[in-house]
């Protein structure tokens, strides 16, 4: 059975077999039951906690934040805020790496730019759609947060550093951050979550344990990989023109604080050691 929908300006058809989780056998090739990177829609009224009021309210409701994410086996932590509006459209969003997956054509695996993971879909000049963004800002009453994912993060051995359902603490924080309710640690690259915070958001959300190791590992600033890819990034808008200035400037004072802090603390900084520290020192 087949069931096409236009998706980010796609079409896209997936096969729906007939024999549930069985595999289909033809000319003694194996064919699985559904394309690796196949997934399903539901209707938003289908979750407990949606909030039907809101769902059709004519004049919508207000953003609290904005979410960019890619898979990144060696660089982002699993959660991080923007310093501000500015900082999140270039470090995040414009900056975005993201493994390619079966979801895309060619090899999977390869670290591949795509700013806003939207590349393949822009219609206007890389430039001009940046600029726009940036000068977004401008019209804004109330400014959304901005904030990273990546969910997909691995240790020296490529081995996963987070589990697939740890996402919904990242969210959980997250929307603690847009009301307020829980600070947060400055870092060169932006805020992230403090231990306690989200030790005790993984036992109320998932009833799971979570170690000062596994927090250790996850949100290391990795100071070479950082460096190293903001040396990617501007080399790639040199190369392309027409980039707005400021987009330069933001990747130079994230480069300026991240060699500050490798002077203090050396090429893996800890959460530990920048939640002790006094931190003026990164904008001064």
């Amino acid at each position: 059975m087949l069931f096409a929908f236009l998706f980010e300006g796609c079409w896209v058809v997936y096969c729906i077999p007939a024999l549930k989780g069985e595999a289909f056998r033809r000319k003694s090739n194996e064919i699985p039951p559904s394309h690796k990177n196949a997934r399903f829609t539901v209707s938003l009224e289908a979750f407990p906690n949606a909030d039907l009021e809101a769902l059709e309210a004519p004049c919508g409701v207000r953003i609290g934040g904005m979410i960019f994410g890619g898979r990144d086996a060696d660089t982002w932590p699993p959660v991080r805020e923007a310093f501000d509006w500015a900082h999140g459209v270039v470090t995040m969003g414009a900056a975005l790496e993201s493994e390619t997956t079966a979801a895309t054509l060619g090899k999977e695996g390869v670290r591949a730019f795509n700013p806003m993971a939207i590349l393949d879909f822009l219609s206007v000049h890389i430039g001009d759609y940046l600029r726009n963004y940036l000068e977004f800002e401008k019209k804004l009453r109330i400014k959304p947060k901005i904030f990273a994912v990546n969910y997909f993060l691995r240790d020296k051995d490529g081995n996963w550093l987070n589990h697939k359902l740890d996402k919904a603490v990242w969210l959980k924080w997250m929307e603690l951050r847009v009301h307020g309710d829980v600070d947060a640690i400055e870092t060169p690259v932006g805020y992230i979550p403090k231990y306690e915070d989200l030790k005790r958001l993984f036992k109320e959300v998932l009833n799971k344990d979570y170690s000062r190791e596994d927090y250790e590992k996850q949100f290391t600033i990795r100071v070479p990989e950082f460096l190293a890819k903001i040396e990617r990034i501007e080399k790639i808008y040199r190369d392309v023109g027409n980039i707005p200035e400021e987009l330069f400037k933001v990747l130079e004072k994230e480069r300026e604080r991240l060699l500050k802090a490798k002077e203090k603390y050396g090429d893996y900084i800890s959460p530990f050691q920048l939640e002790k520290s006094f931190l003026s020192f990164f904008f001064n």
